[in-house]
This record gives C-alpha cells, sequence and structure tokens, in this order.
C-alpha cells in the first residue's frame, strides 16, 4: 500500500447547489457525470487557503501535461460567486467550486451512515464533499479540475428553487373522506 500523501485532496464545507449526487446528469450533450457546485462562504478563509495550496499543488503536478510549464491562461476551479453570478443570490458573498465525476460518490450522514432516501440531500443542503483537484488539456483546454469523491450531509438548508414543501401546502385529512361519494 503506497504512504503517498495526497496533497491535491480537500475535504469542503459549502452548501450545495445543482446537486446531482444519486443520478448523473449530462450537460449539453456531454457524458453523463454525478456532480455539485460547491457555495462557499469566503469568510472561511482557512478552507480557501487549503484549496489554494492543493490547486497550486495540482498545478505543479501538471506541468507534464502541459510541456514542463504552467501555462498562463489556465482555467482555474475557485470562482468568485460575486463576479461570475452576481444575478444568483446565493453566490453572493461566497466563491464556488462545481465538482464531479463518472463515478457515483458515496453519500453519508453526520453519522456516516449511508443516505437512502435521496430527498434528503438537495440543492441549498450544507454538505462535506471530498474534492481531489488535478490538471487536465483537453481540445486545447488547459486548466485544474475538480474531481468528486464523497458526499457527507451536514445539516439542512433553506431548498433552491421554486418547489413547496407538500408539508406547507396541505393539512391531514381527518377520517376517510370519499371523494367519489
Amino acid at each position: 500500500m503506497s504512504t503517498r500523501v495526497n496533497n491535491t485532496k480537500v475535504i469542503i464545507s459549502a452548501r450545495a447547489s445543482y446537486l446531482h449526487a444519486f443520478e448523473p446528469d449530462s450537460i449539453n450533450g456531454s457524458d453523463p457525470k454525478y456532480s455539485v457546485s460547491l457555495i462557499i462562504d469566503k469568510k472561511d478563509t482557512d478552507l480557501i487557503a487549503k484549496i489554494k495550496k492543493a490547486v497550486e499543488q495540482a498545478k505543479e503536478d501538471g506541468k507534464s501535461k502541459w510541456g514542463g510549464k504552467i501555462p498562463a491562461n489556465l482555467k482555474l476551479p475557485l470562482r468568485d460567486g460575486d463576479l461570475d453570478r452576481p444575478e444568483d443570490e446565493a453566490y453572493a458573498g461566497a466563491y464556488f467550486i462545481n465538482a464531479n465525476s463518472k463515478q457515483a460518490p458515496q453519500v453519508v450522514d453526520r453519522n456516516v451512515q449511508p443516505i437512502l432516501d435521496q430527498s434528503e440531500l438537495y440543492s441549498g443542503c450544507y454538505i462535506r464533499a471530498s474534492v481531489t483537484f488535478y490538471a487536465y488539456n483537453s481540445n486545447g483546454n488547459k486548466g485544474i479540475a475538480a474531481g468528486l469523491g464523497n458526499i457527507q450531509k451536514v445539516r439542512d438548508g433553506e431548498p433552491f428553487g421554486s418547489r413547496v414543501n407538500a408539508k406547507d401546502e396541505f393539512d391531514a385529512v381527518d377520517g376517510e373522506d370519499d371523494f367519489l361519494a
């Protein structure tokens, strides 16, 4: 067994958006992937520093893919929500990383027990995700990508989107009303 430490992997605490943890999603006809947009509070400076350090290591590791040097115009995974998504209030005051994988992540709860009810994990909840940063050079595009590992749900949050909770729409029905009578 290798004792090499992976300096490009970070456990990221974030709010989940565009979450596809149980079924892969295809964007514009691309290969289907499991994915999540990880919204990271800009005030979490320790986590941001860890991410930047891992991205720098991925750049060093990627030199062989880029002809021995780091290109000046690399696409980087850590993006500023205030600049890149100014119309989306969920991204205000936050950085974000889009992480994905062709393999399904293991999805667990706070007690590291598998989450079987898919409705427990949704865009808007708070999670921890293992993310590995790696270099790519594909079709003239060069950069650092974020590979999605596993996901742990930490706590509930206000769901993104317009879907209303059924408990907010309906009251319990008393007795055995016969709708056909």
